[in-house]
């Protein structure tokens, strides 16, 4: 199978896996989405990711290693994942 997602840098057969099941199927999708979202539909859906695969989408999306992330830039991943949590309207 030819998997799109497999072929951006940080994500695997399982983190692709995910993201199909959340409806994300290309970098399109991805990128139209967004780190945080994608990650928040990942585990809202149940899957038990790691923040690795919150570092690991942004990395795909930036075409870096996951550890290549700064930590201020992690940090501003992790507040905006904190900031309007899904079900709040404010």
């Amino acid at each position: 199978m030819n998997d799109e997602l497999q072929h951006l840098k940080n994500l695997g057969k399982t983190s692709a896996q995910w993201l199909h099941a959340v409806g994300i199927h290309t970098g399109a999708d991805l990128r139209r989405v967004g780190a945080v979202a994608a990650y928040r539909a990942v585990r809202a859906r149940g899957f038990r990711a790691s923040k690795v695969l919150l570092y690991a989408i942004e990395g795909a999306l930036l075409d870096v290693h996951w550890n290549q992330l700064s930590a201020a830039h992690k940090a501003e991943l992790n507040d905006r994942l904190a900031a309007n949590p899904p079900g709040n309207k404010s």
